[in-house]
């Protein structure tokens, strides 16, 4: 499936790529379908909406950065999306790239869950959760290296 960018002009994606989110993301409820492809920078990739070129967000796997990065979601949540086994579940975090030096940091509190079996996904709020809205990554990184 051809994909129109802000970023990267048209985009060639798998439609193995293209997945649902049928309660959108929060604050962009109205977009439900989105390609999932790689950006330039490893381990980086983007989540484009399919029909808003300028609705695009950068997201990185968490387990990338702190190994030790656990999701607690209740089964009846993760049924909505017809997750029946933890292999089918993909965990991604939305990414924020402020600029002026700032850290740069991924929302692990609200992370994205998605199907790897049907393509559906959701974004979620982890109850109880000591990860932050704002987790620093290029400290992440750093102890990640210095532990693996």
């Amino acid at each position: 499936m051809q994909v129109k960018t802000k970023a990267s002009g048209i985009v060639e994606v798998p439609e193995e790529h293209i997945i649902t989110i049928p309660a959108g993301l929060f604050g962009f409820e109205e977009y439900t379908e989105f390609a999932l492809y790689d950006s330039s920078y490893t381990p980086f990739v983007w989540l484009q909406s399919t029909k808003e070129p300028s609705l695009a967000f950068l997201m990185i796997d968490p387990f990338v950065v702190c190994p030790s990065y656990e999701t607690d979601i209740d089964d009846r949540e993760l049924s909505k999306i017809h997750i029946t086994d933890p292999s089918q579940v993909l965990v991604m975090t939305l990414v924020t790239v402020p600029g002026n030096g700032k850290a740069v940091t991924a929302n692990f509190l609200g992370p994205l869950i998605i199907n790897k079996s049907t393509r559906e996904g959701m974004q979620v709020v982890l109850n109880d959760s000591k990860w932050p809205t704002k987790y620093d990554l290029m400290e992440g990184l750093k102890r990640a290296k210095e532990e693996g």
